[in-house]
This record gives structure tokens, C-alpha cells and sequence, in this order.
């Protein structure tokens, strides 16, 4: 297994998990790999730290046991937080973009995608012809403006295409 870091022409950060650098270089050359957050096709490698298996903790010996209990069991130091240098604008980024996908997550799993009826199912659930529940949809600007001149609250959030469908 190949763990990549992967950047777009974006600059949004990922990961990227092949079954070796063959396959890698197959789903590129095939546009198959793109970006999470803005659906780019345009992809290159990062700067990956290398994974270390280290024989004594992947056998499970009695120190790596003991070790892996004593840090479980070990309380916590309380950090101070004001000595902490702020973040590098590329920290920044990074939080952005993993709290923008954890949202998109959510409304993904806790919304009905009722696509190109958005309009008409945001009225009949606002007007009680239909049950209230979280919903998402396509509607064009004019639409989103009769709807908001109705009283409707709605809510542009573009998602991107990889976390509209599953990868399988």
C-alpha cells in the first residue's frame, strides 16, 4: 500500500492511498485521482514522510503491550496554550479545509438530496405539505431569491463531486 500526499492547483492538501506506484501513475494518466475539495484533476506529489514499521511494535511484544498501557493510562499534562507560536498560514489552511469537509460530511448524512426540485420541496415542506426534515438540492439564483422573498432560509454550500457518491 502506497500513502500519498497529494496537492492540487489549488494548493488543497490530501491524501491518497494506491497499491503502488504503478497504480498511482495509472489512475493519474487515466484523471481518475482528483481533489476532494474542488473536484481538480490537475494533482501532484507533496513532501510525504516516510511510514516506519518498527518490528517490536507491530508484533505486539510485551514491552510494546506495556509501553502502549502505561501511555493510555498516563494523564494528560495541561497545555499552555499561551506560549504557542500562531499557526503558519499553511496550518491555517489545513484546518480550513478539514472543518469545510467535516461540514460537507455532515450535511451530506444528515440531509435528503432531492436534486433539481429543491424549490418545490423547500415550499411544501415550509408550508407543511410535507414532512420538516434537512434537505439539499440544485436551484437556480432566481429560485433561491423567491424562495428567500417566501421566507424560506436556504443556504448556497457548493459540495464537491467526490463526496456526493460513494467511491465504490
Amino acid at each position: 500500500m502506497k500513502v500519498l500526499d497529494l496537492l492540487c492547483d489549488a494548493d488543497h492538501r490530501f491524501e491518497g492511498w494506491f497499491a503502488s506506484e504503478e497504480d498511482f501513475q495509472s489512475q493519474m494518466e487515466r484523471a481518475l485521482v482528483q481533489c476532494p475539495m474542488c473536484g481538480s484533476a490537475h494533482i501532484r506529489k507533496g513532501l510525504s514522510a516516510p511510514r516506519l514499521n518498527l518490528r517490536s511494535l507491530s508484533k505486539g511484544t510485551a514491552s510494546a503491550r506495556q509501553g502502549k498501557a502505561i501511555e493510555e493510562a498516563a494523564p494528560v499534562p495541561q497545555q499552555d496554550v499561551s506560549n504557542r507560536p500562531p499557526p503558519t498560514p499553511a496550518e491555517l489552511q489545513s484546518q480550513l479545509q478539514d472543518a469545510w469537509l467535516r461540514a460537507a460530511r455532515h450535511v451530506i448524512a444528515n440531509t435528503e438530496n432531492v436534486g433539481e426540485r429543491f424549490a418545490q420541496e423547500a415550499r411544501r415542506i415550509h408550508y407543511g405539505d410535507a414532512p420538516e426534515r434537512g434537505i439539499r438540492g440544485q436551484a437556480s439564483a432566481e429560485e433561491t431569491a423567491e424562495l428567500v422573498e417566501e421566507g424560506i432560509d436556504v443556504m448556497p454550500f457548493v459540495l464537491p463531486d467526490s463526496l456526493k457518491e460513494t467511491l465504490q
